[in-house]
């Protein structure tokens, strides 16, 4: 087990939500926090509550790319690669992750058993999406250590 994977799973069980644990391995790498970002990462969750929303690892993915490739202020531009970026990670989740049908909601992928039957399933999905969103940034040349 790396130290990726077990961090994951203490920030679970310190009750994390998917898109919350992705961000914060991201704000850990870069040496941040920023509690105000991670607690509106809640909102993402089970595709926004509800179930029936995008999946929350993958639009918490494309949070963390956004945070190193995004336009963060007046004096900034946001990188071109973004887009791609994100395109990138979006097309590998649905290939790899979404159902059958091709649905990226939260009840397409784990049920309607809800977030928390779902956990180990959710961890999986978490770490892999985590992992893919470390490639993307490396392919880029942009340093997840910021």
């Amino acid at each position: 087990m790396d130290d990726t994977l077990i961090r994951m799973m203490q920030l679970g069980q310190k009750g994390y939500s998917c898109s919350q644990i992705i961000l914060l391995l991201g704000l850990e790498m870069r040496g941040e926090t920023n509690s105000g970002l991670v607690r509106a990462m809640a909102g993402l969750a089970y595709g926004c509550g509800s179930g029936h929303g995008t999946c929350g690892a993958l639009t918490g993915g494309c949070c963390l790319l956004a945070l190193y490739a995004g336009k963060g202020g007046d004096d900034e531009r946001p990188s071109e690669r973004l887009e791609l970026m994100l395109q990138e990670l979006s097309d590998w989740f649905a290939d790899r992750i979404g159902s059958a049908s091709g649905e990226m909601s939260c009840d397409s992928i784990v049920g309607e058993a809800g977030p928390a039957a779902s956990r180990q399933r959710c961890g999986a999905i978490v770490g892999d999406t985590y992992t893919k969103v470390m490639e993307i940034l490396a392919t880029n040349e942009i340093d997840p250590m910021g």
